[in-house]
């Protein structure tokens, strides 16, 4: 922790005021008279802010920027006349309700130096600025204060009571840390907010918010709307953050929710008429599309709206929506598509056991869907916003769990992203040591480098989206094993290495059913998929005018999370290029096609058919394993069964030649396993167009 806040006001008790409290009254400015008149009309305008935010604040409601827009006039007030301990004191508040908690301690103290009893809420800050130091007794011991010294003390009692138990959880929490490392992302972040890290699935790219200098006007405080800026990871680190081109970004807070799994679709909130709706954008080419607002049911016109999440499926939108009616502030909420085509969307439901007394922040649901992490101020807080974790059991979710130290702190922590593997994970936070106001951690949990699910790259494809995403308290949160792939790639032109718009087919060899489809982007070539294990996928990449490129990979069940990558290079429809048919399967030592072999067989028909005039020939290769008369004899026999089972969908045979090659064509070393099983293979080799 850093130097203690409270170096000045460590005691109360036997303190004597030696600086003289200036009120403010007009015969202490006697010789400023027409100054002093200027200063009331200051006062009484930032007043009306000061107790407009107080409202709000412990009506457990958005204060917005009341108190920012408070303290502007009290500075001018306090350059007029700043030995005055209530406004010492309100300036303090001010600020220490702001992003930047530890720059009230001057002003706290000055009020305490002038008049200790200038306000019954001083004990409460100095016990709020006390907990932020660490200091969780005496934090308590000011809490106690303020309820004996203040005669409307019991209409706080629902603060005093969760300000006392954040401090009792941050004892436990903090004597048991986490086995995680919280880094302070340096280039992401700077002087100004910066929040909501929402990255792809495999931690490539991230979509955040940031009120930095932009090209809009700022505001009557001066200070500049959130916009959204992208950045990418490259050999580790991330690059410098580019603000969004197009319509994304707009001259109100733009402020990103999260990113879909697929990097296709983005979910954000904007200030609409002084208030935050949801919007959705989509990923077309190079660039992000105009946000849309989203249907009434999660845009309402009566209520702010934020932090929206999709759930695993896609069909429902969990987001945070302040309750009017109710005493606690935002809670989370969820609401189901209707129809998909439309993009309807029913009544919201509040999610009951995951809302406290107080407000509910940003939520994410992992790809699963059987893990939910929230921000919260309740629950088992250590102050301010906390992330805790939910799990999906039994069709409900189970109570918020404190995710720990350091994850959390006395300060506001959240906005939590994590990647598909659970080993690495984004926050927000205003702990000290960052650049100023929020800024953007990196969680990266302790344990051994993941296992790869197979031996090699080249059965596996993938891409990312780029933009060009009173409880118990448990000292220790496991991270939630997901066995899933993260594949990640590119489509690109054999030749010219440029991007080409593809289609990506994934099919569950075992039925030959198609299980997932998606479109490469038609700018980049880059795509994202995420499969479950315990299959043998296959997966076909179509695009206009090129032959279609075939991989197969197996995932066991119970295997590791994997994150894995290939440039996929494909063929234009020219005589002489050859593409391997991967998803082919023999029999050991056999030419008996296997049934999984159909869905590739047919593909190959559905090609022919497609270009009429297409002749092609299939061939047959081995390793090196036995004789070579033995492996030409099977090549060739293996060649001929697929002949023939084109043959019985309707081919012309003078389309069709079969060839052996045995081991005479290896692509691949045969002194290895691995390479030996690449040159165990079926092509095809187009002799005319």
């Amino acid at each position: 922790m850093k130097k203690s806040l409270l170096v000045i006001c460590a005691s109360w008790i036997g303190f004597f005021s030696f600086s003289q409290n200036v009120e403010f009254k007009s015969s202490n400015f006697k010789s400023d008279k027409e100054g002093f008149k200027k200063v009331e009309a200051v006062l009484e305008l930032g007043d009306s802010y000061f107790e407009k935010a107080n409202r709000l604040l412990f009506g457990v409601k958005d204060y917005k920027g009341n108190f920012i827009y408070a303290k502007k006039q009290f500075d001018i007030a306090q350059n007029f006349n700043p030995s005055n301990a209530l406004l010492n004191f309100k300036i303090g508040v001010c600020l220490f309700n702001s992003a930047n908690p530890e720059s009230a301690v001057s002003y706290f103290n000055k009020a305490k130096e002038l008049d200790p009893n200038c306000d019954p809420f001083l004990h409460y800050y100095f016990g709020r600025l006390a907990q932020l130091d660490g200091k969780y007794d005496e934090a308590i011991a000011f809490y106690l204060k303020f309820t004996t010294d203040n005669k409307k003390a019991a209409e706080f009692t629902k603060f005093i009571d969760q300000r006392k138990k954040e401090c009792e959880n941050a004892k436990k929490l903090t004597a048991a840390p986490l086995r995680v490392w919280v880094d302070n992302v340096a280039i992401l972040n700077s002087e100004k907010d910066d929040i909501a890290p929402s990255i792809s699935v495999d931690g490539g790219d991230m979509l955040f918010s940031s009120r930095k200098k932009n090209e809009n006007t700022p505001d009557s405080i001066g200070e500049y709307d959130f916009d959204i800026y992208a950045s990418t990871m490259e050999k580790g680190n991330w690059s410098s953050p580019k603000r969004l081109s197009g319509d994304i970004n707009s001259k109100v807070d733009d402020v990103v929710n999260t990113i879909s799994y697929d990097g296709t679709t983005l979910l954000m909130h904007r200030s609409v008429n002084n208030q935050s709706d949801i919007f959705e954008s989509k990923l077309v080419g190079a660039n992000w599309s105009t946000p849309e607002s989203m249907n009434t049911n999660i845009s309402n016109p009566k209520y702010n709206d934020r932090f929206a999440c999709y759930n695993h499926t896609g069909y429902k939108i969990y987001f945070i929506r302040d309750n009017e009616e109710a005493e606690n502030g935002f809670q989370a909420v969820y609401s189901g598509m209707e129809s998909k085509l439309r993009r309807d969307y029913a009544t919201t439901t509040f999610l009951d056991v995951l809302n406290s007394k107080f407000s509910e922040g940003p939520m994410y649901i992992t790809i699963k869907g059987d893990v939910l992490y929230i921000a919260s101020q309740g629950h088992g807080s250590m102050g301010g916003y906390d992330i805790f974790v939910s799990k999906f059991v039994q069709g409900q979710w189970t109570a918020p769990v404190n995710m720990g130290y350091p994850i959390n702190t006395q300060y506001d922590d959240f906005f939590y992203s994590p990647t598909v593997n659970g080993k690495f994970a984004y926050i927000t936070s205003n702990r000290p040591g960052g650049k100023g106001g929020y800024d953007i951690y990196k969680v990266t949990y302790w344990g051994p480098d993941k296992t790869p699910l197979v031996s090699t790259e080249d059965f596996l494809i993938s891409s990312i989206m780029q933009p060009v995403n009173d409880n118990a308290i448990e000292s220790k949160v496991d991270v939630t094993r997901k066995f899933l792939t993260v594949f990640k790639g590119n489509t690109i032109d054999l030749l010219n290495a440029q991007p080409v718009a593809a289609t990506i087919d994934i099919t569950d060899n075992a039925s030959g059913k198609i299980t997932e489809t998606v479109n490469t982007n038609s700018a980049t070539g880059k795509f994202l998929i995420t499969l479950p294990s315990g299959k043998n996928y296959g997966i076909t990449v179509k695009a206009t005018n090129y032959l279609f490129h075939s991989e197969n990979f197996d995932l066991p069940d119970g295997g590791e999370d994997n994150i894995v990558s290939k440039t996929i290079q494909l063929k234009n429809v020219a005589v002489g290029n050859t593409i391997t048919l991967t998803n082919i399967f023999f029999d050991l030592g056999k030419a008996t096609l296997r049934i999984e072999s159909n869905a590739e067989l047919d593909r190959l028909v559905k090609l022919m058919n497609d270009a009429p005039k297409l002749k092609i020939e299939i061939s047959g290769h081995t390793d090196n394993t036995g004789s070579a008369a033995m492996n030409e004899n099977l090549s060739q026999q293996r060649a001929n069964a697929v002949v023939a089972y084109i043959l019985t969908k309707g081919i012309d045979t003078s389309r069709l030649t079969a060839k052996g090659y045995g081991s005479k064509k290896p692509i691949a070393t045969n002194d290895t396993e691995s390479g030996r099983q690449q040159n165990r293979r079926t092509e095809f080799k187009i002799t005319s167009n």
